[in-house]
């Protein structure tokens, strides 16, 4: 997974969202100050920023752009490498990924045992979703791991709550710093607290007796609330001791229920006017595109939808078979409510947004499920453990043969990454990560041709030796030669580029994320 990650992270150019982060990251730990991207907590950004400060990059405290432009300006315009900054962004998200495996191992190996845990620790290891989104300098795959790792904490609690409850805390804690899209896990893990100080705490008797054991099975749900708000701030204070806060971008004002929710959260300023930026997003008419329909809004079933073409076959028939055996089994049904309601409620949650714009919204799934699916294992029949060592392979198979490709990765039933884009767009198939290969393309089959594109993402084509043009700038008769679109483009295509694209032929490939077209 490692070999996988790095050597990933090292041939692919910047995602759309990764200058962002990597802007806002040197930005913390050059200048201390909160500033930009404040619709996601610091403390991502701050693992990100160990990255940037060990690259000792250029930094122009004086630029004044949004919080896209600062990025790109970091990474293009102050006498930076964009290579190696971004590797070194990445390292400590990949290391982060790692550990979190370590945390899928533990936790199935207490529920299933040695087997079960090798199991589940290779199903995370091959998942084609974590491999991608763990390699890059984002935060979905650091934010779901905080919460796997508090669930964990509070299963362990059930025999030592003293220690694991504050851990715990801590846990949800760096989750929420991370993400805000964590925040529906808070209820159901304050709750898995007191259930977990309620066991540990039972055995006396009597009505005095049960009423200690309520009472400390509450304070234990409280002790998580409260160190996960300890965390918050601190990462706040961390980034500026001061608290200074300035918003750079409009904060829109938030009404009805949403609004009365962010006034009643405990956290600082910032961490709220983020929260009121991400529910304007939700108001934004976004465009998605599934199974070849592009719409506008949203569809609640986008989610289930695009998993079952990002998910390896293999993986989806263990993920229903450990949540089965988690509920069914007598010796593991305490568990269910730590491995399966955390995700179940975020899935919910995720399903109710408006942005259908990838898998890694869910990103949970393949930590949580894997452990769920290393259980199977409990089941002590022989022909069990065939079949789920024969899926797991499976797994491997299909994961491998999408190396180094796992941005565009979908399984056998829909074609491989190779149609992908047949059935989904963004952060899916095409984040702008080829970029750099689309370049070393054009150099070798494609030199000296006029070259128009239309590229979606934020690196920038000329720093990579891109010389082209923009077709939809000009009459659809003088587009001629070599056009170049990213396929997340052409799958919401209209409008000219429609026209364009109907007048082309395909004739080569970059990545599974970019097609090149012959007019």
């Amino acid at each position: 997974m490692a070999f996988a990650m790095v050597t990933t992270a090292v041939r692919q150019t910047p995602t759309i969202d990764e200058p962002v982060y990597v802007g806002a990251a040197a930005e913390y730990t050059h200048q201390h100050r909160l500033r930009h991207n404040p619709e996601h907590p610091p403390l991502g950004k701050l693992v990100i920023g160990a990255g940037v400060t060990l690259a000792d990059p250029r930094v122009d405290s004086s630029f004044t752009g949004d919080q896209g432009a600062v990025g790109r300006h970091l990474l293009y315009e102050t006498g930076n490498a964009p290579w190696r900054l971004m590797l070194w962004a990445r390292l400590p998200v990949i290391a982060l990924t790692l550990l979190f495996g370590l945390v899928v191992f533990a936790f199935a190996r207490e529920l299933a045992g040695t087997a079960g845990a090798l199991a589940a620790l290779a199903l995370y290891c091959f998942s084609p979703d974590v491999i991608a989104h763990g390699s890059l300098a984002t935060l979905d795959v650091p934010a779901a791991g905080f919460v796997l790792t508090s669930a964990w904490l509070l299963w362990r609690a059930r025999r030592g709550p003293g220690l694991y409850v504050p851990l715990a805390g801590v846990a949800l804690g760096a989750a929420l710093a991370t993400k805000m899209s964590t925040l529906p896990a808070v209820p159901v893990l304050m709750a898995v607290a007191a259930v977990s100080v309620w066991h540990a705490s039972a055995g006396g008797r009597g009505r005095d007796a049960a009423g200690q054991v309520l009472v400390r099975a509450v304070a234990g749900a409280g002790v998580v609330a409260l160190a996960a708000v300890a965390v918050v701030w601190v990462t706040y204070l961390m980034v500026d001791p001061r608290l200074l806060w300035t918003p750079e971008q409009h904060v829109p004002t938030v009404r009805g229920l949403r609004g009365l929710l962010v006034e009643a959260l405990p956290f600082p300023e910032a961490y709220r006017d983020g929260m009121r930026i991400q529910f304007g997003l939700e108001y934004r008419p976004w465009q998605g595109f599934l199974f070849g329909r592009l719409y506008s809004g949203s569809l609640w079933y986008y989610l289930p939808a695009a998993l079952l073409v990002k998910t390896p076959l293999g993986m989806l028939a263990l993920w229903g078979a450990g949540a089965v055996v988690v509920v069914a089994v007598r010796r593991l049904r305490p568990a269910a409510s730590y491995v399966l309601a955390a995700p179940v409620v975020l899935l919910a949650a995720a399903m109710q947004g408006a942005r259908d714009l990838g898998t890694r919204y869910a990103v949970f799934l393949p930590l949580f499920l894997a452990v769920a699916a290393g259980c199977v294992l409990v089941v002590r029949r022989r022909w069990v453990s065939v079949v789920v060592g024969a899926l797991v392979a499976f797994v491997a198979v299909s994961s491998l043969r999408a190396y180094p490709y796992y941005l565009p990765y979908s399984n056998e039933a829909f074609g491989g990454p190779g149609r992908t884009r047949e059935f989904l767009h963004d952060s899916n198939v095409d984040w702008g990560q080829d970029l750099g290969r689309l370049a070393e393309r054009l150099r070798e089959r494609y030199a000296g041709e006029r070259v128009w594109l239309v590229y979606k993402g934020s690196g920038v084509p000329s720093f990579y030796g891109i010389r082209a043009r923009d077709p939809r700038r000009v009459p659809v008769g003088d587009v001629r030669g070599v056009l170049v679109v990213s396929d997340s483009a052409a799958a919401k295509a209209t409008g000219r580029l429609a026209e364009l694209l109907g007048g082309s032929r395909p004739v080569d490939d970059v990545g599974h994320s970019i097609t090149i077209y012959r007019r």
